[in-house]
């Protein structure tokens, strides 16, 4: 997507009406441009991995741990794949995990399908000892552990966590809480018909059990929550949102909602009214844009920023009332959210169905500048990409011209007709002062459906080093 160096925003005024928001005029007015394109990174090398699979898109896992790093990919093959490396090193040892399919594991399997879902991720434990999971969408639990500290293959399968709501497991990710203790989050049930669930890894134990007694949220049957992770912001608090959607079908996402909690055991509406388990859709409190099925808000289409008092901040999209997709910022203002349009953008995304589609719009970071004010960043099918700047009342007015991402920079190397630049950012953190990343190429997805013959021969993937 080519960068949109002049964004055709335009001010929008609003008028404080019955306690909405309301659109009141439009007009120009001095917009403010501010130039950070010379802030850019620099590609210091590139370390070719291995040959894999360039048909469709999926999930591979990077992590750097101190002086290591860990690699976990479907090769060409479509085979799980693992990796790993001191940071001194130029070149990856790598390791194919035992080949099987669904009959063969028991409905658990190391051969990746058409299913864009069936990412791998990787996690790492305090003692140094590797987990894995992935290839799941609504599978059983797919879990593996290595034998031997800061070796990954030593992996082995474990066919269980904790024993129950472990058959029907999707959208698996590790994470660590700021006592250094694994976790792990997945959720249980399908689209429409689903509970987010978390454990907590013992590493004298080497066991698993539940962090909570109950989900984190509950569909109840009718509805499943698509959450992001908790993430500890800088008030020492962990924060996350979600959306709900009652059926496999994307449009009927709804209800942008949010809690909080100081060890993720307790958790909290924005208002620090404590939140019942699991949280269910009942509980309005937790509900900070009330928008409908059909409203033009997709999975996790939000960002969350805390403003100068740690109050929470949200962008989010959804339709306006010509029908078209536009950005939105809300707030707190006492005991109600409040909301303010942000974009004045002329097209509507008409997203629906089941599968992984193509987004037509991306949010993208959401940030508060040392000045107080924020930066929105997008992508946009029409309007290009671009970086929003809000005041600190939170009014659009101006833009700020950052530096191409370094991996817009880089050429594609596949002839296939619509091959496209793949890339996964690490998990973890180097003590060396460098960033990395994978880069490879595939197809585009296609709603998790196989693209007809004749498909794109093997890509090359390859860690970017970035300075």
């Amino acid at each position: 997507m080519k960068r949109n160096k002049h964004t055709r925003f335009r001010l929008l005024c609003f008028a404080l009406l019955t306690g909405y928001l309301s659109f009141g005029c439009q007009k120009e007015a001095k917009w403010i441009v501010l130039d950070e394109t010379d802030q850019g990174k620099e590609l210091v090398s590139r370390i070719f991995i291995d040959s894999v699979w360039a048909g469709h898109p999926v999930g591979f896992s990077l992590l750097t741990s101190g002086d290591r790093q860990y690699i976990a990919y479907y090769d060409k093959n479509r085979y799980m794949t693992v990796g790993q490396r001191n940071l001194t090193d130029s070149a990856f040892s790598l390791h194919t995990l035992p080949v099987f399919d669904r009959e063969e594991g028991a409905g658990t399997s190391t051969i990746l399908n058409w299913d864009s879902h069936n990412s791998v991720t990787l996690g790492i434990d305090k003692e140094g000892y590797l987990h894995l999971s992935g290839n799941m969408h609504v599978h059983p639990i797919t879990y593996f552990r290595s034998e031997v500290a800061h070796d990954i293959s030593t992996l082995v399968q474990h066919t269980s966590m904790v024993g129950t709501n472990e058959q029907r497991c999707t959208y698996p990710h590790f994470l660590t809480n700021r006592e250094g203790e694994l976790l792990f989050h997945y959720r249980d049930g399908g689209s429409g018909n689903g509970n987010e669930i978390y454990n907590l890894y013992d590493t004298q134990t080497k066991q698993w059990r539940r962090l909570l007694d109950t989900p984190l949220t509950d569909g109840q049957g009718l509805m499943n929550a698509y959450a992001s992770q908790p993430k500890l912001l800088e008030d020492d608090w962990y924060h996350m949102y979600w959306v709900w959607r009652d059926t496999p079908d994307c449009e009927t996402n709804h209800d942008l909602s949010y809690i909080k909690s100081p060890d993720l055991v307790n958790w909290y509406d924005a208002f620090g009214d404590p939140v019942s388990l699991p949280v269910t859709f009942d509980q309005k409190s937790v509900i900070v844009a009330p928008i409908p099925t059909g409203g033009g808000i997709i999975n996790l289409a939000a960002r969350l920023v805390l403003d100068e008092q740690f109050s929470p901040i949200m962008a989010f999209h959804k339709y306006d009332e010509a029908g078209n997709l536009q950005l939105y910022v809300t707030w707190l203002e006492g005991r109600s959210w409040k909301t303010k349009q942000v974009t004045d953008w002329d097209y509507r995304w008409e997203f629906s169905g089941r599968g992984t589609i193509v987004f037509e719009v991306k949010l993208g970071t959401f940030v508060r500048r040392p000045d107080g004010r924020y930066e929105l960043g997008y992508e946009h099918i029409k309007y290009g990409r671009g970086t929003l700047l809000l005041d600190k009342g939170l009014n659009p007015v101006g833009e700020v011209n950052k530096p191409a991402a370094l991996i817009e920079q880089v050429s594609l190397e596949g002839s296939f007709p619509g091959l496209e630049i793949r890339s996964t950012s690490d998990l973890g953190a180097s003590n060396d002062g460098y960033r990395y990343l994978l880069k490879w190429e595939t197809l585009p997805q296609n709603r998790d459906r196989p693209y007809p013959e004749p498909w794109p021969g093997p890509s090359a993937l390859y860690l970017y080093v970035i300075e």
